[in-house]
């Protein structure tokens, strides 16, 4: 005989749903420091660079090659 995948009597759970006043904040952060994160990833380039010297160019420079982003 085929049993029922809910027994009878159990309720089913009721999603958790979250305003989206509260997830709006957070996702505009992420967007914000996933941009910052993409500049310095793929255009700090050292001559054409918002911060002076070769510094955050070396820092990111393996970083840069293993996601495909040129550099010389």
């Amino acid at each position: 005989m085929a049993q029922a995948a809910v027994p009878s009597g159990q309720t089913h759970p009721i999603p958790l749903r979250i305003p989206l006043r509260e997830i709006l904040p957070w996702g505009i952060l992420a967007l914000a420091v996933s941009l910052v994160l993409l500049y310095f990833v793929g255009a700090e380039q050292g001559a054409v660079s918002m911060v002076n010297g070769q510094a955050i160019h070396e820092f990111m420079h393996d970083g840069r090659h293993l996601l495909g982003f040129p550099c010389h």
